[in-house]
Order: structure tokens, then C-alpha cells, then sequence
């Protein structure tokens, strides 16, 4: 098992910037990749950036250039830094961890909204 726990969301204005973080805790050592995803009201849920345990990163084009994701190893902790927000990027944004066995664990999210 292994247990995700967000932070960092809020309200911000366009072109401003967020950083949100997600703690892993339990079977971490299972865990071969971590993300953040993300759902708009009335939209489904979407990828936005993935990083792997070897540090190889992966990010939707509508964010590239924008978002960074990183990770400390040593506090278990996934980060995603969020530059020139737009009001598009508002939405719930999951923190997503992959076991090798391909089991998913997700948190319970966090609100980002972006005004204009």
C-alpha cells in the first residue's frame, strides 16, 4: 500500500505561479513512477507530468515549458512547479503513484484555480 498526500493548491492569477508537493509514505520502494494529473469540471481526467524512480520525465504538451516536476528522494516527495499559469490550468490536480506491478495509488487532490 502506499499512501499519497497533497499540498500547495490555492487561488492565483494569471501568469502567476504554484508549487504543489505530494508526500508517498508506505511501500515506496514498489512505487516505478509518480505524477500529478489533473480534472476540470466536466472534463476527464488528464495527464500533466510524470517523473520516474530513475529521474526520466514526461509532460503533456498543453504544459511543457510551463510546469517542472522534480523529486526528493530523501523526503519521498514529488513537486510540481507551476509557472505562467493560465486560466485553463485551472482544475483538481491528483498526485499519481505507479507500482511496477502497474497498480495506481492516487491522493485525494487538490484544488488549483487560476483567475483571469
Amino acid at each position: 500500500q502506499v499512501q499519497l498526500v497533497e499540498s500547495g493548491g490555492g487561488l492565483v492569477q494569471a501568469g502567476g505561479s504554484l508549487r504543489l508537493s505530494c508526500a508517498a509514505s508506505g511501500d515506496i520502494f514498489s512505487i516505478n513512477s509518480m505524477g500529478w494529473y489533473r480534472q476540470a469540471p466536466g472534463k476527464q481526467r488528464e495527464l500533466v507530468a510524470t517523473i520516474t524512480s530513475g529521474g526520466s520525465t514526461n509532460y503533456a504538451d498543453v504544459v511543457e515549458g510551463r510546469f517542472t516536476i522534480s523529486r526528493d528522494n530523501a523526503k519521498n516527495t514529488v513537486y510540481l512547479h507551476m509557472n505562467s499559469l493560465k486560466p485553463e490550468d485551472t482544475a483538481v490536480y491528483y498526485c499519481n503513484a505507479k507500482q511496477y506491478s502497474l497498480v495506481n495509488y492516487w491522493g485525494q487532490g487538490t484544488q488549483v484555480t487560476v483567475s483571469s
